[in-house]
């Protein structure tokens, strides 16, 4: 912390919040290590059902359609 980055990137989510749970890791904590060895220079990463979404910025075009098909294959 300070993340401008992170920050960025959850003021686009912001609109979808209320059909998703954000979970914020932050990489520099010792027990988030193998975060860090894995994202250190691609933050901010984003997963969504334990997948791999995106990197470095929201892409809201795939954000918004893996999560409808998310919501789809759940409803």
């Amino acid at each position: 912390k300070p993340c401008p980055l992170c920050d960025e990137a959850k003021e686009v989510l912001e609109p979808y919040k209320t059909r998703f749970i954000l979970q914020e890791v932050d990489i520099t904590l010792p027990e988030n290590s193998a975060w860090c060895d894995k994202y250190r220079y691609d933050i901010p990463v984003f997963h969504l059902n334990g997948k791999f979404l995106m990197k470095h910025q929201v892409d809201i075009q795939k954000f918004e359609d893996q999560l409808t098909k998310l919501e789809l294959q759940n409803a």
